[in-house]
């Protein structure tokens, strides 16, 4: 999955990125409002975390230029104010959930599992299913039937996205823009070596879920 972080105080949002990455999340990071809008009106993003206090355009301003955009992208807000009126404001505008700073990264990671929670069939926060076909965060592995095979990071991020949103054609451009992001220079050749490499490994598991190609277009997990 892939997630924005907008948060201005840089050691933390440094850390939050690190501590992101290494639960296999995609991370793009910016350090002021205006940033942030702009990031996440690009749609790409599963989750937003975002900070309240912002230079340029503060977090409630953001969240609702979002919500104004038809951006229905889930958001936690993060924040070191505590008042009720506050939090009350911020689901009012459109945010999922409310963190108040400071926090423990377990707390936060269940929040993120949480908010992010919509799409796929979960078995728990570490695995997602289709059709008898498991990716598991832990093992980094695709499992059927007792049989496993491992994963790269890239062929990870991209099942994901696939399992994640079965029978979904997803086109060249949107895993580019999920995985690489959209301003990567990443070939169409890059995407077509990981997809082989994905069928070869579900076929050596023997699971009946196959990626098909929508020819010009993108693949799908049917």
């Amino acid at each position: 999955m892939k997630l924005l972080i907008v948060e201005d105080e840089i050691q933390l949002a440094d850390a939050l990125t690190e501590i992101l990455r290494r639960n296999m999340y995609l991370v793009d990071t910016v350090y002021n409002g205006i940033d942030g809008l702009d990031n996440a009106l690009t749609g790409v993003y599963d989750g937003i975390i975002l900070d309240i206090m912002l230079p340029k355009m503060n977090g409630i301003d953001v969240l609702r230029n979002i919500r104004a955009n038809r951006i229905s992208t889930p958001v936690l807000l993060l924040t070191a104010r505590s008042e009720v009126e506050d939090k009350i404001k911020g689901l009012d505008c459109g945010a999922d959930d409310y963190l108040t700073k400071p926090f423990i990264t377990g707390e936060l990671l269940a929040r993120v599992r949480a908010m992010t929670r919509r799409k796929g069939e979960i078995i728990n926060d570490n695995r997602l299913e289709y059709n008898g076909l498991e990716l598991n965060k832990n093992t980094c592995s695709i499992i059927y039937n007792g049989n496993d095979v491992k994963l790269s990071l890239k062929e990870y991020q991209i099942m994901e996205l696939l399992i994640s949103n079965p029978h979904m054609i997803l086109t060249k451009e949107r895993i580019i823009e999920k995985i690489w992001g959209y301003e990567s220079d990443v070939e169409y050749n890059n995407i077509e070596v990981y997809i082989s490499f994905l069928r070869k490994k579900i076929a050596v598991i023997s699971a009946p879920a196959k990626i098909k190609t929508a020819r010009g277009i993108g693949y799908s997990l049917e």
